[in-house]
């Protein structure tokens, strides 16, 4: 077992542009949903997702924001396993626009036709606190040091 650092986890994830998405759903249940980076992944512990605020994470994140992501890479050549990364972090619901247009990418306004003035467009920003990796030979998990995190219990 090597052990990798947030850095050579943020060059595995540099183009895996969808993530499933895992939030606490009413009685405990999880729910999963696959959400898009929009390759916007210069990672430092911190991811970036678009919604509206009548999506149903929205109002299970505001409940409970621990949630998880969990990526998988391509395959490599000569047989290599793709690279998987789970990640374990806090959600935070952000409505500020200044966020949105500092987060915004062209590719969003496919869903987002209003872009940052969209009615209801809520920015949630999961912050890594734990990332376990497996490549099929390599495992690990990475802490990541969080200064201070806003949004949460």
């Amino acid at each position: 077992m090597t052990s990798k650092t947030l850095s050579d986890l943020a060059e595995k994830m540099k183009d895996i542009d969808f993530t499933m998405l895992s939030t606490h759903g009413p009685g405990g249940t999880i729910a999963a949903r696959p959400m898009s980076n929009n390759r916007d992944v210069e990672y430092d512990g911190d991811s970036w997702f678009f919604t509206t605020e009548d999506a149903a994470m929205v109002s299970e994140i505001a409940d409970d924001p621990r949630v998880g992501l969990s990526f998988q890479g391509k395959a490599g050549i000569l047989g290599m396993r793709p690279f998987f990364i789970a990640v374990e972090g806090k959600g935070e619901l952000i409505r500020d626009k200044a966020q949105f247009a500092a987060h915004w990418t062209k590719d969003l306004d496919r869903w987002f036709k209003d872009g940052v003035d969209t009615p209801g467009l809520v920015l949630i920003r999961v912050g890594a606190e734990r990332a376990h990796y497996w490549d099929g030979e390599d495992e690990g998990e990475v802490i990541v040091e969080r200064g201070s995190y806003v949004g949460g219990p």
